[in-house]
């Protein structure tokens, strides 16, 4: 007779036992996780203050390799960040804006550290490393906090194709903001040069003719002497520009390869899912916008009868039209990716 409560006292007991040991496998990847997350974040904040320390002291040479060597440590972090998260949930975690802002920090952090490992000369650390900080502050932010807890993916995200075209657009948008802030730092450079130009040519001739013969001919020389100055400056200046639109195009063109992939790899992935392969939701027309604007950079950088700044012009507008594909649209939280959209508090 007393076998049935002992039966039922020891399936009760397993079930709690196996309840017990998923709270405490959830407090260990939970405890993990924020531990890699604050100490990703520390990292790239330190490395950003490095940085502003090598621009305004140069005596300081020790601390010119450490940006690289914290944003190789912060690649680490993030990647044992995504790998526990992926182990915890089961799935490539790339469900929810949290995680696909993790993700982008990642994508900025491998952008900055390919260079290095390469040893070419890295212009992009001064762009990937507080793009990383952005990103993974707002992620770790209140604002995405319900978000950022695990939960179980919607019917629509159980797919294989979740790893394939979710990281694409990740890393695609992740490479063209990267050109195309190169593109921006290129246009405020030339920009800048024009008005210095011409600023010196109105004083040119405004004061060329109210001065006398004589005072002219003793500014000559000093003309002649700072001459050979400023015809340096404008040759690394000039230089400077050349590697500012090489890589820009460079990366940009990565990230639109990526972004193709994606695009390619989503329509596929839509039509098993909802039927069809385009539907014109707002995800997919600000993609397909997306891809048009940089489609047209390409076009504009290639053709020769284009000037550079034409084809920085068009990658300065992408670089908006970016931010709001990948996070604009959700704030709308509507259409079929409306399930990665969130309410601002």
């Amino acid at each position: 007779m007393n076998s049935i409560p002992d039966f039922h006292f020891g399936i009760l007991f397993f079930f709690s036992f196996v309840k017990t040991k998923k709270q405490i496998l959830f407090m260990i990847f939970s405890t993990l996780e924020h531990i890699l997350t604050h100490i990703s974040f520390s990292v790239v904040s330190i490395v950003i203050t490095i940085h502003l320390i090598t621009l305004l002291v140069d005596e300081i040479v020790g601390l010119y390799d450490s940006p690289e060597k914290g944003m190789v440590a912060t690649f680490f972090c993030i990647t044992g960040l995504l790998v526990t998260r992926w182990i915890y949930l089961g799935h490539f975690p790339l469900s929810d804006l949290y995680e696909s802002l993790i993700f982008l920090s990642w994508s900025f952090s491998i952008i900055h550290i390919v260079p290095y490992f390469k040893k070419h000369k890295n212009n992009l650390s001064a762009i990937t490393a507080p793009s990383a900080i952005f990103t993974q502050g707002f992620a770790t932010s209140g604002l995405l906090t319900e978000m950022s807890q695990s939960e179980i993916l919607v019917p629509a995200l159980q797919s294989q194709w979740l790893m394939m075209h979710v990281s694409m657009m990740v890393l695609g948008y992740a490479a063209l903001l990267c050109g195309s802030l190169l593109s921006v730092a290129l246009l405020v450079i030339t920009f800048r040069q024009d008005i210095r130009i011409l600023c010196k040519k109105n004083h040119f001739f405004t004061n060329s003719f109210s001065v006398d013969e004589i005072q002219y001919i003793t500014k000559g020389n000093n003309v002649l002497q700072s001459t050979s100055f400023l015809s340096v400056r404008n040759y690394y200046r000039a230089q400077f520009i050349q590697q500012l639109d090489h890589w820009s195009y460079r990366v940009i063109s990565l990230g639109f390869l990526f972004l193709t992939i994606g695009i390619l790899s989503g329509a596929v992935w839509a039509n098993e899912a909802w039927g069809s392969y385009w539907n014109w939701d707002p995800k997919e027309t600000w993609a397909f916008i997306t891809w048009t604007i940089f489609a047209i950079y390409l076009h504009t950088r290639t053709n020769r009868n284009f000037q550079v700044t034409n084809s920085a012009i068009v990658a300065s507008m992408g670089f908006l039209i970016i931010w709001i594909c990948y996070f604009g649209v959700n704030l709308l939280g509507i259409g079929l990716h409306s399930y990665g959209s969130f309410t601002l508090t």
